[in-house]
């Protein structure tokens, strides 16, 4: 039965010395055109501390043309190398093992970022903050491949320990694996081999470019929940195949910006089973690790030690994912490990007005915020209600999408 401060050992042969992953944010850090800066290397100084064995990096993007939002690193900008190198080197002192996060956003790249995305097949997302996407050719599909393979590799060099690829929450591995997203009638969709093609390939060509000790995992969807899209059974076959192929971790997750269950707060999870055991994905997660031998991430919901703890000890997953109480808690991890009753002070972000408070964007934007504050040294704010908070996040994500679209101009 682990225990919160066990360590973990990877295929890889990576020793994660508790059971703590800091799971990934958005920074919003870089510059609008994708260049780190050096409030990603202070901001990972402080979570080096946090008392978290493993931290996934916010979204790093393999085509620098395609952001899923304003003000995330583009992966295979060279000018990125040296600030990578001191990145990367945050973890070293504490046995910290960071990973950065690699995505392609799909046709999930907001109209204030990307004018033109693109997607597996022609199938718009009902939602007026993105255009409709263009169709990939075979080409370009596989160009895409071999960008995560070369963003993989120059982070090896820079010093990072593993890479995840984001399988999760709507963008293109997700659209490619999902019947309702992808309808194409080639080899990349279809049936589901051909829809599994597209990240196999992907995992495929970065373990070929990078060394045996590297570490690749990937964070997947229990399902998007979504009429004719990515089921429960075809997340359990994926998480199946992957563990076949040899991966070191998986993270589950769930949902996209169509249906955002991630991002819901104890408030809108109507559940009592979910409630009582905080991990929204939990049950499912009994369901694949009973099917695979790669160890098991569980990402959403965790607030506490003890709905921590308890969840470890049903051994339905080996790591928990934590994201939020970071933002709020730079040494979350040290809290939970140092006290068996230690609860998050996250709570729901609230407006007043309701159409507001439905956007995922929202939660995202505030929390941020909280993270920008933790890179600067500042103390982080726990707690925002009232109209003027929510003007201020949501001029903030416009102001930041209008610098990117001003630098691609």
């Amino acid at each position: 039965m682990a225990t919160l401060g066990d360590s973990l050992t990877l295929k890889s042969g990576t020793v994660l010395r508790n059971r703590i992953c800091k799971a990934s944010m958005n920074e919003a850090l870089a510059t609008p055109d994708g260049k780190v800066t050096p409030a990603h290397v202070s901001l990972y100084e402080a979570w080096a501390n946090s008392g978290a064995s493993l931290l996934i990096t916010g979204n790093m993007m393999v085509d620098g043309k395609h952001m899923n939002e304003p003000l995330v690193v583009d992966a295979l900008l060279d000018s990125n190398m040296d600030l990578l190198r001191k990145w990367a080197a945050t973890g070293k002192a504490t046995n910290t093992h960071i990973w950065p996060q690699l995505n392609h956003p799909g046709k999930q790249s907001p109209k204030m970022v990307n004018d033109a995305p693109v997607a597996p097949s022609v199938v718009p997302i009902p939602n007026e903050m993105f255009a409709p996407p263009r169709e990939l050719s075979d080409s370009e599909i596989e160009d895409i491949i071999d960008r995560f393979a070369e963003a993989a590799a120059r982070l090896e060099e820079a010093g990072f320990t593993g890479v995840q690829l984001h399988g999760a929450h709507g963008y293109l591995i997700g659209q490619f694996l999902s019947p309702h997203h992808n309808r194409r009638e080639d080899k990349w969709g279809g049936s589901f081999d051909n829809r599994f093609r597209f990240v196999e390939e992907v995992y495929k060509r970065v373990r070929a470019r990078t060394g045996d000790g590297f570490n690749v995992g990937i964070k997947i969807n229990s399902s998007d929940f979504q009429k004719g899209g990515f089921t429960e059974e075809d997340s359990i076959e994926v998480a199946k195949r992957l563990d076949g192929l040899g991966i070191d971790l998986i993270e589950i997750s769930g949902g996209s910006w169509e249906n955002p269950v991630n991002r819901k707060g104890k408030a809108e999870v109507k559940k009592e089973s979910t409630l009582k055991r905080e991990a929204y994905f939990l049950e499912y997660a009994e369901k694949v690790k009973r099917q695979i031998s790669t160890p098991l991430v569980v990402t959403g919901g965790f607030r506490s030690s003890e709905g921590m703890s308890e969840a470890l000890a049903t051994g339905a997953l080996d790591m928990a994912g934590v994201a939020r109480p970071f933002a709020v808690d730079p040494k979350f991890g040290q809290h939970v490990l140092q006290n068996p009753k230690h609860v998050s002070h996250v709570a729901p972000i609230r407006s007043g007005l309701k159409k507001i408070d439905a956007m995922a964007i929202m939660e995202i934007s505030w929390y941020t915020m909280q993270i920008e504050r933790i890179s600067q040294g500042k103390k982080v704010q726990t707690k925002a209600d009232g109209v003027w908070p929510a003007l201020r996040v949501m001029y903030r994500f416009w102001k930041n999408g209008k610098a990117v679209k001003k630098v691609r101009a």
